[in-house]
This record gives C-alpha cells, structure tokens and sequence, in this order.
C-alpha cells in the first residue's frame, strides 16, 4: 500500500510504500494523530524505516491500496 502526506509550507509531499496493511488501520491512526493536540504520525515501511510526521503540519493524506496494474497493450 502506499501512503502519501502533504505537509504545509512544503511543495513535496512525503510517500511510504508499505506492506500489504489495512487501510482502515491506517485510517484511524491518521484520525487519531490529527485530533490529538501536539499527536505525531508514525509509519513504517516496507524496509523498516519509520516516518513521524507532526499532526499540526499534516495538510492531506492519500491512502492508496495496492491494485494490479496493467502493463503493456491489450487486443479485443
């Protein structure tokens, strides 16, 4: 799964690539990071490293569920 973060006053935006996790989990630790005062939000990804971001500067969060992507051309 992959997980994306805007942070205000930054042009990038942060992106974890994750194992397989629910999306519903991740969903309520955002929730949980953004309505707590001073809350941080950590994830760790699929190597290991784990990422804090301040909930005071988190500005979106996409979350992305692995699909299968099709690669390649396609005859009817």
């Amino acid at each position: 799964m992959e997980v994306r973060i805007g942070v205000t006053y930054t042009p990038r935006e942060i992106e974890v690539e994750m194992d397989d996790s629910d999306a519903d989990r991740v969903r309520k630790d955002v929730d949980a990071a953004v309505s707590s005062d001073g809350g941080v939000l950590w994830l760790q990804d699929r190597t290991g490293r784990t990422v804090g971001v301040p909930s005071e500067k988190i500005a979106w969060v996409e979350i992305n569920p692995r699909e299968e992507r099709r690669v390649g051309f396609s005859m009817p």
